[in-house]
């Protein structure tokens, strides 16, 4: 029976590079496929792009092309990213210029475009499913809506014989589904193998999570050479059935207890998993662990697909402030606490406009706000944040730290402070017939 070989090249934008060479190199696959886009990278892209129409795209593209284009052409792997984020053409263009650098004339390229959808967000004011009220409430802060496309313009690319497929927004199992359903010919109504390529797309569009990544807990879950940790590859059929393994020598492990953790991963319902293209269901999916490092996957299904689209809305939310300073040594708790109290009392004399303020001792509450041992702590950071409405207001709050460290405890040193404006995401949900993608083409 015929099987097609997907490596998984990145599990996020700025993820590491040499194992997908490591991939390229000694795989022996079909595809490459590099994820790179999380909820809000996308609209930070956007934001990017509005100030430079030929930005937008993921800042590793040009150094991810460099490295696996050379490899990938020797060994006819075809490549899939949505590495274009919110400039599928300009990546694109970029991705040809490196091709003429390297000498690949010839290089075929395509790119997606159709998943910017402001302008149908902005005519049809959808209800939020998650986020702040209504998108009335968001609409003159607004700077970017996606929607989550699905195989089908990337099945028509790879049967325009691409070599390169970017593409902006689309669920990420797609980038791992199209390939299986351009080579098997599936179609879109067949709701029990595109499912099981769903399962598919989604233990692999997280790279090395499948592999010990985001796994490993000292003691309790140790995982051999994260430091050389390899990426994952799944050896797939025709009917979605899979083989899942990475390099022979390569660091991390793929086992049945990675796997099943990354069957999980963001799932609410493994029943109803909602993807462009298909509802999955996981439910019946079983792992077999049949070698080192090698599982076998076998069943999942799924049924029809929904008639809307997920959007991710990307807006402006004000500015956060934040400012940090340490304390060493003996009582350095105590005085660490003492600089956030005075710093507390100072906005509210100033009249700062706070809507959320955190004081934080970073090394004591932070993150785990739970019972602690009641060693002292000799060495902590506080840490001090608050949103607001204004970029002076969120100045000075890192001010006021920095200024404690003479106007407060003894021992402060290290301080640091910064403003930044807020991109938040809200989401929901387009009639897919509002949403109709394009495939373009450019050769190196």
């Amino acid at each position: 029976m015929k099987t097609i070989r997907i490596g998984a090249g990145s599990g996020f934008g700025g993820d590491r590079i040499e194992p997908a060479v490591e991939l390229a190199e000694k795989g022996a696959l079909d595809y490459l496929v590099f994820e790179c886009l999380a909820e809000r990278t996308i609209a930070l892209a956007q934001q990017a792009r509005l100030q430079d129409p030929n930005a937008g795209y993921d800042r590793l593209l040009d150094e991810r092309m460099r490295a696996v284009l050379p490899v990938c052409r020797r060994s006819h792997v075809r490549i899939v990213s949505n590495m274009g984020a919110a400039n599928p053409a300009a990546a694109a263009q970029a991705i040809a210029s490196i091709g003429r650098d390297l000498g690949y004339a010839g290089l075929k390229i395509a790119y997606v475009l159709g998943d910017d959808v402001l302008g149908q967000v902005r005519e049809t004011s959808p209800a939020l499913t998650d986020g702040p009220g209504a998108f009335a409430d968001i609409a003159d802060r607004a700077i970017s809506a996606n929607a989550y496309l699905g195989v089908a313009p990337i099945v028509e690319a790879l049967a325009g014989g691409a070599d390169v497929v970017i593409t902006g927004r689309v669920g990420d199992p797609a980038l791992f589904m199209a390939p299986l359903a351009h080579e098997f010919g599936w179609r879109e109504d067949d709701w029990e193998r595109l499912g099981r390529g769903a399962l598919i797309g989604h233990l692999l569009e997280c790279g090395s999570q499948l592999t010990g990544g985001y796994f490993a807990d000292p003691g309790v879950k140790d995982v051999a050479d994260l430091a050389r940790l390899g990426f994952p590859l799944a050896e797939v059929d025709a009917d979605g059935g899979a083989l899942f393994s990475k390099v022979e020598g390569s660091g991390g492990e793929l086992s049945l207890r990675t796997c099943k953790e990354q069957l999980l991963y963001e799932v609410h319902d493994p029943a109803r998993y909602i993807q462009p293209d298909v509802v999955a269901d996981f439910t019946s999916a079983r792992f077999e662990q049949v070698g080192p490092n090698r599982v076998r996957l076998s069943g999942g299904g799924g049924s029809p697909r929904t008639d809307s689209l997920k959007v991710t809305i990307g807006h402006h939310d004000g500015f956060i402030g934040e400012g940090q300073i340490s304390y060493a040594g003996a009582g350095a708790e105590a005085r660490a606490r003492l600089a956030l109290a005075i710093v507390e009392e100072r906005l509210r004399m100033l009249g700062v406009a706070v809507s959320e303020l955190r004081l934080d001792v970073i090394g004591v509450d932070s993150v785990y706000r739970g019972p602690r041992p009641d060693a002292e702590v000799l060495d902590v950071r506080a840490r001090v944040a608050g949103r607001t409405a204004s970029l002076q207001d969120a100045q000075r709050i890192g001010r006021e730290v920095e200024a404690v460290w003479i106007n407060g405890p003894a021992g402060g040193g290290g301080a640091t402070w910064s403003a930044r404006q807020v991109v938040a995401a809200a989401s929901a949900l387009l009639p897919r017939s509002l949403i109709a993608p394009t495939v373009h083409w450019l050769e190196a």
